[in-house]
């Protein structure tokens, strides 16, 4: 029975872990689906399976320390950098309206661009009805009314 050579399993681990991230956001599977890719490349060169181990390993821990110290420094910014778009790279959403139907204390979820978001409310009470996107904290959508606060 013809055995499958090592880099194959690595590409197959590779492109599932890519397609895990897909589904999670996270970004850490796809550090490890760039582990995976290391090892595949040192499978390819000839390298024995310690060594694919070891780089898949390496690659793994770099990029799981430059992920964590980079959301470290992102989480530092203060929150209402954040909330202004100062984080994000472009503010397309902000302005854009929402339609917030049952509030839980200050947070929601709620349907925009065809998916369920997270809501959080920055200013107003909570109630049915619709809002203004003011800026985005990851993947949760900061709103504010887009009706008179005042006006009962």
């Amino acid at each position: 029975m013809p055995t499958v050579p090592h880099w194959i399993g690595w590409a197959v681990a590779a492109g599932v872990l890519i397609i895990a991230e897909l589904l999670s956001g996270t970004f850490y599977l796809l550090m490890l689906a760039l582990g995976a890719g290391a090892a595949m490349l040192a499978a390819l060169s000839g390298a024995g399976p310690s060594a694919q181990v070891f780089a898949a390993a390496l690659v793994t821990l770099a990029g799981v320390g430059l992920l964590t110290a980079w959301r470290r420094r992102r989480g530092r910014m203060p929150a209402q950098a954040r909330a202004s778009g100062a984080a994000d790279t472009f503010d397309l959403d902000r302005g854009q309206p929402v339609q917030v139907a049952v509030w839980n204390g200050r947070a929601a979820r709620a349907r925009y661009r065809g998916t369920e978001w997270d809501v959080r409310l920055l200013s107003g009470e909570p109630r049915a009805g619709r809002y203004r996107i003011a800026g985005i904290d990851g993947l949760t959508l900061l709103v504010e009314p887009d009706y008179d606060p005042r006006a009962g």
